[in-house]
């Protein structure tokens, strides 16, 4: 299969960059134009470290004969690489969230629907098999019917790495638009697609004042469901600097009959190293991102439609936005009846 990788500005890009290139039944190139001259990790220079072919354009690399992409931009320019990608006819995986706006969004979909070519929202805890326990117990009814879930999404600040997601224009915001998506979209699954009704947000930026950065870094959102759910999160980007993982995800969901716990990121081996004088960390479990791939490249392949799909992403980007609403009034936001969207 022929891939490219659209922009390196994403944290996740290197990874997935890596991963396809280990990969015998892909020919992969990159393509990242709007790279800032000499960042190392950005780029040709990203390009040439990891072992990976690499055009300067993004005409060159549409050019080129696509099965699939990976759109690792800036939140902001995910619509003109979706739109470019579907026009070129190759199937897509998109960072999350989808889009900034709900109006790009909604283009993105009508985009991939016109030209007939699937579109994947990078969700990849979707595909933890724990989660899959999970959820096949709330299917089953072995939970009974799910009452609350408290979840977290915390990780160092990208920002002091990426500065694009410290711009509102680019990113739509901070630690609600960057890790409220995730846990949105598991209570996605989990609900089989119910629509949230209601949002209600608060946040503040004491958590790395220091960069002086106009968005949030810390964030706390409820949302609440018509079947009586109600889901609260923790988006935070609260771990410090020098803490050994970037951070982590959690459920804890109550249900009629069981309360069940779910780490995304169980630790294999923990303690303090002597050489760093760190404290060292080894993740255990799944390779999420590697999994998530795989299923990626088997919908390009057959043409299956992939999970989870671009209504997905729209659905948990209506809530975040409905988070900004909430931070904007102090108000918890109703969120309208969805509309019907094109599907390819």
């Amino acid at each position: 299969m022929r891939i490219a990788v659209l922009s390196f500005a994403h944290v996740h890009a290197a990874t997935y960059l890596t991963l396809l290139r280990e990969r015998d039944d892909v020919e992969l190139v990159g393509a990242d134009p709007d790279a800032p001259p000499g960042d190392p990790d950005r780029g040709a220079l990203l390009a040439e470290r990891l072992g990976v072919a690499y055009v300067d354009s993004w005409d060159e690399v549409f050019a080129r004969p696509l099965d699939a992409v990976i759109v690792t931009s800036e939140n902001a320019r995910h619509r003109e690489l979706v739109e470019r990608a579907a026009t070129a006819g190759a199937s897509v995986l998109c960072e999350k969230p989808l889009a900034t706006t709900e109006a790009d969004a909604r283009a993105i979909l009508d985009a991939c629907a016109r030209a007939g070519v699937g579109l994947m929202t990078a969700y990849p805890v979707r595909f933890a098999a724990a989660f899959g326990a999970l959820h096949r117990a709330v299917q089953d009814g072995s939970l009974g019917r799910l009452i609350s879930v408290n979840g977290t999404n915390n990780g160092w600040n990208p920002a002091r790495s990426q500065p694009w997601f410290g711009d509102r224009e680019l990113a739509g915001g901070g630690a609600v638009m960057d890790h409220t998506v995730h846990i949105a979209d598991l209570m996605d699954l989990l609900l089989d697609g119910e629509q949230a009704a209601e949002v209600y947000a608060q946040a503040n930026s004491v958590l790395d004042a220091d960069l002086g950065l106009d968005v949030e870094t810390a964030g706390l959102v409820t949302i609440r469901y018509p079947s009586g759910a109600v889901a609260a999160v923790d988006c935070s980007w609260s771990q410090p600097r020098d803490h050994p993982t970037w951070g982590g995800l959690t459920l804890t969901c109550v249900g009629e009959r069981a309360i069940v716990e779910f780490d995304a990121f169980p630790r294999l081996l923990g303690g303090h190293d002597g050489v760093t004088g760190r404290a060292r960390w080894e993740p255990g479990g799944d390779d999420l991102d590697t999994a998530m791939l795989d299923a990626f490249l088997d919908a390009a392949r057959t043409g299956r439609r992939p999970s989870p799909d671009g209504e997905a992403g729209l659905r948990s980007l209506r809530i975040v936005l409905a988070a900004y609403e909430s931070l904007r009034t102090g108000q918890p936001v109703a969120l309208p009846a969805p509309r019907a969207v094109a599907t390819p």
